[in-house]
């Protein structure tokens, strides 16, 4: 019995051993960014467009917000800063409640 006994676990030893296949049908999404969208009004100076832009939009230099306050002015809109959901929010939030017209969130 032990010679059995001990080829049945010699034998489970040398088996070979397989790892599961990975399943290909796994990808992953990166979250949508979210543009936030300056409109164009006629109520609000160029000065106060760009002093918000600066104020609120992290990283915004003083040349880059009177580049988008001019595109604001002549083309109607500007993209003026894009990145994830939460971010955009805020930001557009500050935008808005300083009295800019502003467009609706919506996905890059």
């Amino acid at each position: 019995m032990t010679k059995t006994l001990s080829a049945a676990i010699f034998g489970m030893a040398t088996a070979p051993t397989q790892a599961p296949e990975r399943s290909s049908q796994v990808t992953r999404k990166l979250y949508p960014n979210y543009k936030i969208i300056v409109l164009d009004d006629d109520f609000n100076t160029f000065q106060h467009v760009h002093d918000c832009l600066v104020k609120y939009i992290p990283g915004m230099t003083t040349e880059h917000a009177w580049e988008l306050t001019n595109q604001v002015h002549y083309e109607g809109q500007a993209i003026v800063w894009v990145g994830p959901q939460e971010q955009a929010e805020l930001y557009h939030q500050q935008l808005s409640r300083a009295g800019l017209t502003m467009a609706p969130l919506e996905a890059a």
